[in-house]
């Protein structure tokens, strides 16, 4: 295992603001991260985790409001729920599928 490089914080900063700037200047374009790590050294997969770390700590920073966060973890646990669900009835279903003879019908 190559050992591990110690980035600036300086080159962190640049690296996750230039990739947060590209994607928003082109949305659906990729390979930003690539782009970008071939242009500053760092390896691509460093750099993804960095703007990860910075999307989660920004969104940890914005405030929201009670009534808001009470809904979104309603829903996220609904979705869960629904989730779940469905999965069920995919296994359901090709059990169901598979107990189906070829040439038969109902």
């Amino acid at each position: 295992m190559p050992a591990r490089r110690r980035y600036s914080q300086e080159v962190i900063e640049r690296g996750v603001q230039l990739v947060l700037e590209m994607r928003e200047e082109t949305p659906g374009r990729s390979g930003v991260v690539r782009e970008v790590g071939e242009l500053l050294g760092v390896h691509p997969e460093a750099l993804r985790h960095w703007v990860r770390k910075a999307q989660a700590d920004g969104s940890r920073r914005q405030k929201i409001s009670s009534p808001d966060a009470d809904l979104i973890r309603k829903l996220e646990k609904e979705n869960a729920e629904l989730r779940r669900a469905n999965s069920v009835l995919k296994a359901a279903a090709a059990m169901f599928a598979s107990e189906l003879k070829p040439g038969s019908s109902f």
